[in-house]
């Protein structure tokens, strides 16, 4: 029997046994700012009024830059030091939570507006926004030294420890996971997952990158303000804000991304959380072009904000998403149910559909979903018996080390 819509288990998420440590180096190439090796953690170095000296060459010009430009001052309570990452902004006095520590005036931000105002903005016209942006990125590295932002591009890291930069050795370790398949869908057509760029404005402030910390529970920390740009000018400013309390010396972080997973993390970041709310697997639902009631099915999910596709994040532990339910049984309406798709009930049906419509339509919808469960469970090379200890815990010896774990029982 054919079904009437289709189902995608390997779509961009992964349930993912997660490490100790908030960051987890992944490759044996050279690391980048971001993630170096670890450097002994100076407290005074930091405080210091000198840069420490552990800090790159570009790095400390970076800030020198800022500091010409007028962005950081004496006044500034944040500056460029050693930390376990690596390298990120600590604070040079105590701050307050939700204090502001940098602010940065829009003549320096990278955004739609920069590029439309630029060379290649007649170019870019119409084009998203982030494909705009990267655009203007890549045209002012090619300038080199004529370019207003050389100092920004110079403590830019060459790469990440996304899975994307693997071996093919390291990615068998992640075999049959989501992670995998996302990971080799980006690589072999530079295609990106749902949601994954949503970034259409830059600031150069910190370095590029502040890092991450799943303290921070909040997105909150970047604010679009107007205020004094100069001596005797106003303009928009980029603020900066510190969710959590610091004591000088300690670290600045903000929140990446609060609805990534971590199969997401990894891919787009190169780490991951300890926390298991991070993990989840995503199936990714789809009305077929097939479908005799297709225009009526895509109607009905649009007018509920979902669309010819949909994309569900499964946590163990956890509710089912809130519309994941009707929008299968949305999908799967035929026979004796399709007289709900008629126009008369096209305001009602979504609230129908939060309930089972019929016996053979909840039978489709759970037959098709462990069908999925299934096919994604067969892609594992290696089962929990073979990756677990006798104790019960996972048996390290099996996983490779320094990298990112993987959950050997399936998504």
């Amino acid at each position: 029997m054919a079904s009437p819509f289709t189902i995608y288990p390997s779509a961009p998420s992964s349930m993912l046994k997660t490490p100790t440590k908030t960051h987890f180096s992944f490759l044996k190439t050279k690391p980048t700012y971001n993630h170096i090796k670890k450097t002994s953690f100076v407290l005074n170095s930091v405080l210091s009024t000198e840069t420490d000296p552990n800090i790159p060459q570009t790095v400390q010009r970076f800030w020198q830059w800022m500091k010409d430009e007028g962005v950081v001052s004496s006044k500034t309570p944040v500056k460029p030091g050693v930390v376990p990452e690596g390298l990120g902004l600590v604070a040079t006095r105590g701050i307050g939570r939700n204090e502001v520590v940098l602010e940065v005036p829009k003549k320096f931000w990278i955004n739609p507006d920069a590029v439309a105002s630029s060379e290649i903005g007649s170019i870019c016209s119409g084009l998203k926004p982030w494909i705009s942006v990267a655009l203007f990125l890549l045209k002012e590295r090619f300038k080199g030294e004529e370019s207003k932002w050389k100092y920004y591009f110079d403590v830019l890291p060459e790469g990440t420890n996304s899975t994307i930069y693997w071996s093919e050795e390291e990615l068998l370790e992640i075999q049959g996971t989501q992670l995998l398949s996302t990971t080799l869908g980006v690589k072999e057509s530079r295609a990106f997952s749902r949601l994954r760029i949503k970034i259409s404005s830059l600031s150069p402030f910190g370095f590029a990158q502040i890092n991450h910390s799943a303290k921070v529970t909040s997105e909150d920390h970047a604010h679009e303000v107007r205020g004094p740009a100069g001596l005797f000018s106003w303009d928009y400013l980029f603020q900066l804000r510190s969710l959590l309390s610091l004591k000088a010396g300690e670290q600045v972080y903000i929140q990446y991304d609060l609805n990534k997973s971590n199969a997401d993390m990894a891919l787009d970041y190169g780490f991951i959380e300890p926390s298991s709310d991070r993990d989840a697997f995503t199936l990714t639902l789809e009305i077929s072009e097939s479908d005799e009631f297709f225009g009526d099915k895509l109607d009905i999910a649009e007018s509920n904000g979902l669309g010819e596709s949909a994309y569900f994040d499964i946590k163990y532990g956890q509710s089912l998403p809130t519309a994941m339910l009707p929008y299968l049984r949305l999908v799967a309406l035929g026979g004796s149910d399709a007289f709900l798709l008629e126009s008369i009930f096209r305001n009602s049906i979504w609230g129908f559909l939060e309930l089972p419509v019929s016996r053979a339509n909840e039978e489709l919808i759970c037959r098709v979903v462990r069908n999925a469960c299934k096919s994604a469970l067969s892609g594992y090379h290696t089962t929990i018996e073979e990756v677990t200890s006798s104790s019960g815990s996972l048996n390290r010896t099996a996983l490779p080390s320094a990298k990112l774990p993987y959950e050997p029982d399936g998504p």
